[in-house]
């Protein structure tokens, strides 16, 4: 599998392009300075960023396939909630000894594992989720295991299974905020649970200004870090993005540099370069990233899932310690 892992990883690689074709004028500097930022670091690093509103574009590697991790989460709640709206399910079914939204919460809060598998095996297994991909003509991602299976097989960060490359993500965040894929309503649980996630503060919120509203899903393995959801600007901008990250030391770093360059430069449209002092190499010991405070709850209409606070078994499976899939 490793050999085929890998000779899959390297026609991509011949056959894509790093930087994204028509990237609009405004954005080419930021393109660059996400390239620079991707090369200049150890690691192979895959970044897509959209502005859901204008469908300006900008990505480095970003046809490139990377492991999805606890991202894949997004997609299995995406199901579920549209077969809430389809009449199938219900968000207080019962599902062993809890409810749906339970789980759900907690898949997508504190990304339980346990509770990712247990939703997977009541819609059905992972091909159901893949099949919903298919049917909304979403390519280059795809679902082949449960969350036990895939901790259980031998770690290759180049495999194909479980993979999605990051114009890929792209395309499911699309879909999901814009598109008729769920119901107003569910839209707003699944962005509520985004919102609150409570893994990976030193990535996409890293340092970002205080305030800045960002409904995210992380996904950690050993040796690989990744970051996905959105960004809303004061102004009401909404801008999808996607970090993978495989390999060097210092991954959550660049993902969070990465994250600010793309809220700088989406926030200056129509205006060259970006607004602040910014550079490359990130450093991994000597500096602290700030921290930005949560952002105030964002007022909603529509049913919720009530918050759960983390159980014992969060980012666990079977009693296990599995944090690196959190």
């Amino acid at each position: 599998m490793r050999i085929i892992g890998l000779l899959f990883w390297a026609l991509a690689f011949l056959a894509q392009p790093a930087l994204a074709a028509d990237v609009p004028p405004h954005l080419q500097p930021l393109e660059q300075r996400l390239a620079a930022l991707a090369t200049e670091n150890p690691g192979e690093y895959g970044f897509a960023a959209l502005d859901l509103t204008t469908g300006d574009m900008v990505s480095f590697n970003g046809n490139r396939p990377f492991p999805m991790a606890s991202t894949m989460k997004v997609a299995v709640a995406a199901v579920y909630l549209s077969q809430v709206d389809a009449g199938q399910r219900r968000l207080y079914d019962m599902i062993g000894d809890d409810t749906a939204s339970s789980l759900l919460d907690r898949m997508m809060v504190h990304s339980d594992n346990h509770a990712t598998d247990q939703l997977l095996a009541a819609l059905g297994g992972p091909a159901v989720i893949d099949g919903w991909l298919r049917a909304h003509q979403l390519n280059g991602i795809r679902v082949d295991r449960t969350i036990a299976g895939l901790l259980g097989d031998d770690r290759d960060l180049w495999d194909i299974r479980d993979s999605s490359t990051p114009t890929a993500m792209l395309g499911l965040l699309r879909l999901l905020d814009t598109g008729d894929a769920l119901t107003p309503q569910s839209r707003l649980v699944l962005l509520d649970m985004m919102r609150r996630c409570a893994t990976g503060s030193n990535r996409i919120r890293g340092i970002l200004p205080p305030g800045a509203r960002v409904e995210h899903k992380t996904g950690t393995l050993n040796g690989y870090t990744g970051d996905v959801g959105y960004l809303t600007r004061p102004d009401g901008r909404r801008i999808a993005v996607v970090f993978f990250a495989r390999g060097g030391e210092n991954r959550p770093a660049v993902i969070s540099t990465a994250a600010r360059a793309i809220y700088d430069a989406f926030g200056t449209q129509g205006q060259a370069g970006l607004p602040t002092p910014w550079t490359t190499r990130v450093q991994t010991t000597g500096a602290t990233l700030p921290r930005t405070a949560a952002p105030a709850p964002v007022q909603q209409t529509g049913a919720m899932i009530p918050h759960t606070a983390p159980p014992a078994s969060a980012c666990s499976l079977g009693g296990s310690n599995v944090q690196a899939q959190c």
